[in-house]
């Protein structure tokens, strides 16, 4: 029996790559976050390892790499931050402030 995923173009995304659309597949995916029983893990042309999430449309599978940028930003979702962007602008993802959230969970710790 043929693989039904066989035939679709393989795509690994960076999060600096990452498109609403893709971004939207994500949530809809994993709306609690992924967790890591989902990452898949292989060695990229370098022989490093890289660990992503797959979502898949009806013709491409995408491996999107997992980060902390991507795991903030799929929290933070709201589609209408989108809506002026075409689905596919890899600008108009932008990066979460990694700074002020790694600030905030320090005062945290100090409770």
């Amino acid at each position: 029996m043929k693989n039904k995923d066989a035939n679709l173009k393989r795509v690994i995304v960076d999060f600096k790559k990452l498109t609403p659309e893709i971004l939207s597949l994500l949530v809809e995916k994993y709306p609690d976050g992924y967790d890591d029983d989902q990452i898949i893990s292989f060695k990229n042309a370098n022989n490093e390892i890289v660990e992503a999430v797959e979502v898949t449309t009806k013709d491409t599978k995408y491996l999107v790499k997992v980060s902390t940028k991507l795991e903030m930003t799929m929290e933070n979702y709201d589609e209408d931050d989108y809506e002026d962007f075409e689905d596919d602008d890899p600008d108009a993802v932008q990066d979460p402030d990694l700074e002020v959230d790694e600030e905030m969970m320090g005062e945290d710790d100090d409770d």
